[in-house]
């Protein structure tokens, strides 16, 4: 899909404000609000818009620690990587798991109520997964930038 300047300036107002009506996104990027509302439908409708969502306060709503976890498994096992993705879905705990490279298999973002929990979540929950072989978290103590959700679009 070929993206033009006005593409990028709608992306970029809805990944700060999705819940911005057609007309202010119109009216910020310059457009009729039919051309600015086919537009989005264009860039829903190809994938670049994944969905709409409420950001939550994980702190406010009782989740407040927050961890990395580096995972290292046993690779001679057969399906190794298709089990762990299976776990991966099946614990709420964990809010995101990358595949790396580098010294271990994945990379978790875990949220827990609280430092207890986590433990819980750590002996009873990941550490029973098929082929661990090596677990080491980071407990994160303050976040000072967290920009996951947005991309670096020019203008943004």
């Amino acid at each position: 899909m070929q993206l033009d300047a006005i593409d990028m300036r709608i992306l970029s107002a809805l990944q700060h404000n999705g819940r911005l009506s057609n007309q202010d996104l119109a009216d910020q990027v310059a457009l009729s609000p039919s051309a600015c509302l086919r537009r989005v439908r264009t860039l829903e409708e190809g994938g670049l818009i994944r969905g709409y969502h409420a950001e939550l306060d994980a702190v406010a709503l009782g989740f407040e620690l927050e961890a990395i976890v580096q995972v290292s498994l046993d690779r001679s096992r057969d399906d190794w990587h298709g089990e762990f993705l299976l776990q991966m879905q099946a614990f709420e705990e964990v809010t995101a798991a990358h595949v790396v490279a580098g010294p271990c298999n994945y990379i978790l973002h875990v949220r827990c109520r609280s430092l207890p929990a986590f433990s819980d979540f750590i002996v009873d929950k990941l550490n029973k997964v098929p082929g661990m072989r090596d677990i080491c978290s980071f407990i994160v103590l303050k976040t000072v930038k967290d920009t996951r959700d947005r991309l670096p679009l020019a203008g943004g």
